[in-house]
């Protein structure tokens, strides 16, 4: 298993922060997002906030493929219409590629790497 962290930002806007924070509540996140997820290898997801900067760890199965994810979810109506919703909080980061949200971070540091 490995991690994998990204960024994205929020639009500046404490009401679109708020509403975007309850659609990601257990009770109200979309069950299908949920499954969308466990099933393309994603064995834990966790997303933080600071200000309007997100960031999301993600622990994925060594057989993770990011690309046949982004596939999956373009084909499934469920995951698009989510993903719209979820549009109307998001904004691109300043240096994301064309069409790109979630941006992945490059680690700097890693302590266990940090001899006694």
């Amino acid at each position: 298993m490995s991690w994998q962290c990204l960024a994205l930002d929020l639009r500046d806007d404490p009401a679109l922060i708020a509403e975007y924070e309850h659609w990601h509540r257990r009770e109200n996140i979309w069950p299908d997002i949920v499954a969308s997820i466990r099933q393309a290898g994603i064995e834990d997801m966790q997303i933080f906030r600071t200000g309007t900067r997100l960031v999301m760890l993600m622990r994925v199965a060594p057989d993770f493929d990011a690309d046949a994810k982004a596939r999956a979810d373009a084909a499934s109506e469920r995951v698009q219409a989510w993903e719209n919703l979820m549009s109307k909080f998001q904004q691109p980061l300043p240096w994301a590629g064309a069409g790109q949200k979630w941006v992945p971070m490059q680690r700097i540091f890693d302590l266990a790497e940090c001899a006694d």
